[in-house]
């Protein structure tokens, strides 16, 4: 075989290592249970539970944003947030939160919120909001 042959064979290989991995370290959807079951990153969809306590105190921790959410199973989980409150959550129609549990809580990494826009009535707006490192 040539020696280009080689080189071309051995950065397919390369590449398809790293998609492999890249596909291996992406989060999935699921549920507070099966974030109960899995030490993997999840995505959680759910909504706001209105009626439990949401904690944020910027002059105690600006870094500790607490609430509770209920999937789409009907689950009730509380979600613990290192980062500060989103602008207009307590308005958001749906949340879609990126992390895992730790505990009885779920440690959220990324909050995506579905809100109504402040400008038509049939359309959504969508906020991401990532927690400090």
């Amino acid at each position: 075989m040539k020696r280009s042959s080689i080189i071309g064979i051995v950065i397919i290989a390369i590449a398809i290592g790293v998609i492999m991995s890249t596909y291996a370290d992406s989060s999935t959807y699921g549920t507070f249970s099966d974030a109960q079951e899995t030490q993997k990153e999840l995505h959680v969809v759910g909504k706001l539970q209105l009626n439990k306590e949401v904690v944020y105190n910027p002059q105690v921790d600006a870094n500790h944003f607490s609430f509770y959410m209920i999937d789409n199973n009907g689950k009730e989980c509380k979600v613990v947030f290192a980062g500060s409150k989103p602008q207009d959550f307590e308005r958001s129609e749906q949340i879609v939160l990126t992390g895992k549990m730790v505990g009885d809580s779920f440690q959220a990494t990324k909050i995506l919120m579905k809100c109504p826009s402040k400008y038509t009535d049939d359309k959504v707006e969508i906020k991401e909001v990532k927690a400090v490192s």
